[in-house]
């Protein structure tokens, strides 16, 4: 099961889902484009700073004093995550 974890300060995903064999796995898959696309979006649209370390299975990202545009693009990933996991409740799980 993947655990997501979303605070003030910092998002923390751990585990695999399981949903599919490794490679074919649409709810890793899914959870990994969502954490991607959130690095990628705050370091190309904004000046906000952020620490960020991504493993096999785990993603830390820990940031603070974040823009409008920044808590916008936090608020969207929340939003994305939430619906794989309403999606796949067996496979995700938001702390």
């Amino acid at each position: 099961m993947i655990a997501v974890c979303v605070r003030k300060d910092r998002i923390t995903v751990s585990g695999h889902a399981g949903y599919a064999e490794a490679g074919k796995d649409i709810v890793c898959a899914g959870v990994t484009a969502l954490i991607q696309t959130l690095i990628k979006s705050i370091g190309d649209l904004t000046e906000d700073k952020i620490e960020y370390e991504i493993s096999p299975g785990r993603a830390d990202i820990h940031y603070r004093d974040l823009s409008e545009a920044g808590k916008l693009l936090i608020d969207s990933f929340f939003i994305g995550v939430c619906a794989i996991a309403d999606e796949f409740p067996d496979h995700i799980r938001i702390e």
